[in-house]
């Protein structure tokens, strides 16, 4: 009997931590414009980030019309299932991106490994070429991120509003 208490506890222990929700460290208001071939999005939002994940929503009339949770090995979408990172890239953004680039773009981090950066007074530039796969100019300016690709019809606009 008393095992069999014990036992009960774990798993209630268990599923109420599994139910938790994720503590993020960060939180910023933030104007999103995230537009690709699959998804059409701009407006106020919020992320929320700890060191190895995000949460990114986009409000319209005071409700949730897009979230993404970008987390180590996934990304999640109200729309589609949570995918892994590489998939996700393929179905919803390039398939030629770096796995981790959308983590990027939202931290205003290099992406591409840095690849072409050029520093300038309040952030940096990135312009990065690959004949046929992306055309991409990533600017980090100030309270300002933008990821245009003009190849592949992507705009990921990223302003923080404090």
């Amino acid at each position: 009997m008393l095992l069999k208490n014990i036992l009960l506890m774990i798993l209630v222990i268990w599923g109420i931590s599994g139910c938790a929700t994720k503590e993020y460290t960060k939180q910023e208001s933030l104007f999103i414009v995230f537009k690709t071939p699959t998804f059409r999005h701009a407006d106020l939002g919020f992320m929320y980030a700890n060191a190895d994940e995000m949460k990114v929503e986009i409000y319209s009339n005071g409700q949730a019309v897009m979230a993404l949770e970008i987390g180590k090995e996934k990304i999640c979408m109200p729309l589609l299932e949570c995918l892994d990172k590489k998939s996700f890239n393929k179905s919803v953004l390039s398939e030629y991106y770096p796995v981790d680039i959308l983590r990027h773009i939202f931290r205003g981090e290099e992406i591409f490994s840095g690849l072409h950066r050029v520093k300038t007074r309040n952030g940096f530039t990135q312009n990065i070429v690959k004949a046929d796969k992306y055309n991409i100019n990533y600017t980090v300016l100030n309270k300002q991120i933008v990821f245009r690709d003009t190849i592949n019809d992507i705009l990921i606009k990223v302003k923080r509003l404090k």
